[in-house]
């Protein structure tokens, strides 16, 4: 029963029937052996929460698989209020039926089958050809209480989602993936909707504006936002996390009091067009930025300078990170080094280099000027005077890298901790290696409790 229905079926199933044998140890002697004459068809015999909480710890594959354990199985998993369609539901090596054929007769057995609401699920069929018609599931989700809606379809033909979609009132999480959304006029919002998620979508800016405003319990939102050209408000006043990929210099953060962490990965910026006045000049609770941009799809003119510093303090920012950066005289370095400058009471910083030369590999680039290492005099107006704890990764102890090192110990009075990633030291001889440390200990020190502590961090910074 085990290879049919899965290991992990098995294990979850054998848990319960422990549970259920510990039970009835607790019994009197009597209902102990009548419970003991049931034992052969135990699974026949567990109550209908139990059924359902093992179902509940199932992939839907493996939920629907249980029909076959018993006559009291076979249908329960149609009182499901958890759902996840994937491939795995209609896809086996030896398959010979189109997926999408086999899609659409896995929905009509769901949508005849099942009983009851359904408060989460979740539809990922990235990989078939086209997007069979779904506007059915969707009307019988918006019927059926949905709370939790993800769908993830075709990446090669864009889908059009119905309007019924915006009669899901009571959703409190949204996922929407390779699609394209139009909402009616009539819309009302969301009253109850907590997270957006909104992954290559087709919209335009004015309804994604009207759509997040009309979320005003809205607390995290993740856009992919590559085609943009006109200006995005974001007006979320209870917004919390705001997660952004594609092109920054099209959004602007207008009214989210509440915002404490936000995540931008841009795409093939013009610094030129770059505004981090616009971006953040009313994020007044900012706690946690990370800006993973500054990378070879960061471009800009030539002579082209980047501002020193905002406008403003951003004095609520306590965590910095810098996923990817190059320790040279460039407008990418000035960047950061100008939001350094603007969070004044910063606690944590992370940055993650590497090595000169990355970005200028290209042929279309041998013309270009090489830029200049790292010199401290770029950083002599940067003050750390609550800096707690560094982490630097994917060190090489290139100069530059030394001279970083040795300015934030010097430059950090309350200084507890930097934690220096090795595992690109670990590949250095042993002798440079050393004489790397030798350098790095007799730095010296601002905060007298500041310790450097060398750790293999896995290149990856959160």
């Amino acid at each position: 029963m085990s290879r049919l229905v899965g290991e992990t079926l098995f294990h979850t199933i054998a848990y319960f029937l422990q549970l259920l044998s510990d039970h009835c140890y607790m019994m009197p002697p009597k209902a102990r052996k009548l419970r003991r004459s049931l034992v052969p068809d135990a699974l026949s015999y567990l109550p209908d929460n139990i059924i359902d909480v093992i179902l509940m710890c199932l992939p839907s594959k493996d939920a629907v698989r249980t029909s076959i354990l018993s006559k009291k199985w076979r249908y329960h998993w149609c009182r499901l209020t958890k759902l996840e369609l994937d491939e795995s539901l209609w896809i086996t090596k030896k398959d010979l039926l189109n997926p999408t054929i086999k899609f659409r007769k896995t929905m009509y057995q769901f949508l005849s089958l099942h009983e009851g609401p359904i408060t989460k699920f979740t539809l990922d069929v990235v990989h078939l050809a086209s997007c069979p018609e779904i506007d059915n599931f969707i009307y019988f989700l918006s019927r059926n209480d949905i709370q939790h809606l993800a769908l993830h379809l075709p990446l090669r033909k864009e889908y059009k989602l119905p309007s019924l979609l915006f009669a899901c009132s009571q959703l409190r999480h949204l996922s929407l993936c390779y699609c394209s959304i139009q909402h009616p006029s009539a819309f009302q919002g969301f009253d109850k909707l907590i997270s957006l998620n909104l992954c290559e979508v087709n919209i335009s800016s004015e309804l994604l504006e009207s759509l997040i405003s009309h979320c005003p319990l809205l607390e995290e939102l993740e856009l992919d936002i590559a085609n943009k050209s006109d200006t995005i408000e974001i007006n979320a006043p209870m917004l919390r996390s705001f997660d952004l990929s594609g092109n920054i210099s099209s959004v602007c953060l207008k009214n989210v009091p509440r915002l404490v962490k936000v995540l931008l990965y841009g795409d093939y910026i013009k610094a030129e067009d770059l505004d981090f006045a616009k971006l953040f000049e009313c994020c007044p609770a900012l706690e946690h930025l990370l800006f993973f941009s500054l990378d070879s799809g960061f471009s800009a003119g030539a002579g082209y300078e980047a501002p020193t510093r905002l406008p403003f303090n951003l004095n609520s920012v306590k965590r910095f990170t810098l996923p990817d950066i190059m320790l040279v005289e460039s407008y990418k370095l000035s960047y950061a080094l100008c939001l350094i400058r603007s969070f004044p009471y910063l606690e944590y910083l992370e940055i993650q280099v590497h090595e000169y030369g990355y970005d200028y590999e290209d042929e279309d680039d041998e013309d270009e000027p090489i830029p200049e290492p790292l010199e401290l005099k770029h950083l002599s107006d940067v003050t750390f005077n609550h800096l707690k704890e560094v982490r630097l990764g994917c060190l090489t102890g290139t100069t530059s890298e030394l001279l970083l090192i040795k300015f934030l110990l010097a430059e950090s009075p309350v200084l507890e901790r930097m934690l220096i990633d090795r595992q690109y030291l670990d590949h250095e001889q042993l002798d440079t290696r050393l004489q790397i440390f030798r350098e790095i200990s007799s730095f010296s020190r601002a905060s007298p409790k500041a310790e450097v502590v060398y750790i293999d961090l896995g290149g990856s910074l959160a």
